[in-house]
């Protein structure tokens, strides 16, 4: 992919054919009020994708974020309207109940304000197999009914993508998000994941900070002019992964996507590729039973 192709403005398609942004603002360990601020100074930068959750308590306030910055809400012909923005929401728990899942992701449709969701993920395969097929029934049907948009996973292992895949899914999943970085590559989950066409979203792609003064780090981010984080999120890029940095400053949010003006080589992406450590920087489910 050519270097000026990836900014905050690119998007990537989906296997149903729906368009996604390809750099996206992740919340997770946001109060409700960085949220709402993170978002606005986002979207007032370029960012059109927003990672939210249950879990992390704050989609009310990342929707409203949204909604006032979008005066398409108010009918003036020619602004941003709701269409332009992609927010993603996940169920906290998987539950071998259809109705509590049903029930809870009506819940955070209303929590956002924004008419529907764009993609919702089971948060993790915890729970069993019951708990997690009666749980994408369920978002199945809210794609049937117009809440959610698209579907899909997270911190699914190869395990769980297959079950998933041989339950024979009326709406396959389109995404699996999970933690990859150089530190973490997930070279096995990813190669299933394209096996099944399914996007992999990368989330801690900065790898929280932990190895930003990695001497190979820093050689190839002096290499190519960058810094640290605008290298490793072009890592993601290149290999086709939807990276979800996270900031509340509005100086790291621009940073984060200004990645176009400089192509990682194929050389270098090696050398990256080779510093993977199995580094979890958070939690790890993808072996959840």
């Amino acid at each position: 992919m050519s270097a000026s192709n990836f900014s905050v403005a690119s998007k990537i398609k989906l296997p149903n054919g729906k368009l996604m942004p390809q750099i996206q603002l992740g919340l997770y360990k946001m109060s409700p009020q960085e949220a709402k601020a993170s978002v606005q100074s986002a979207l007032a930068v370029g960012y059109r994708g927003f990672d939210c959750a249950q879990m992390y308590n704050n989609e009310r306030e990342a929707g409203e974020a949204i909604r006032d910055y979008l005066p398409g809400y108010h009918g003036r012909e020619g602004d941003p309207t709701r269409l332009d923005v992609f927010y993603t929401s996940k169920l906290a728990s998987n539950s071998k109940s259809y109705d509590t899942v049903r029930r809870s992701i009506r819940q955070s449709v209303d929590a956002c304000g924004l008419g529907y969701i764009d993609l919702f993920l089971l948060h993790s395969p915890y729970g069993g197999r019951e708990a997690r097929l009666a749980s994408w029934r369920a978002v199945e049907d809210a794609i049937d009914e117009g809440e959610v948009k698209s579907g899909g996973i997270s911190n699914y292992g190869t395990r769980h993508l297959e079950e998933l895949i041989l339950a024979k899914p009326r709406h396959p999943p389109q995404v699996n998000q999970i933690e990859v970085h150089p530190f973490n590559t997930q070279t096995e989950i990813r190669a299933t994941c394209a096996r099944f066409t399914i996007v992999v979203e990368a989330y801690a792609p900065l790898a929280h900070g932990m190895r930003m003064k990695h001497p190979t780090i820093v050689e190839l981010s002096k290499k190519y002019s960058c810094t640290p984080a605008q290298l490793m999120i072009r890592w993601s890029l290149q290999h086709g992964l939807v990276p979800l940095p996270k900031s509340t400053k509005r100086e790291r949010q621009i940073e984060n996507g200004q990645v176009g003006g400089f192509e990682i080589s194929a050389e270098d992406m090696e050398r990256m590729d080779g510093l993977d450590e199995k580094l979890v920087t958070d939690w790890d489910p993808t072996d959840a039973p």
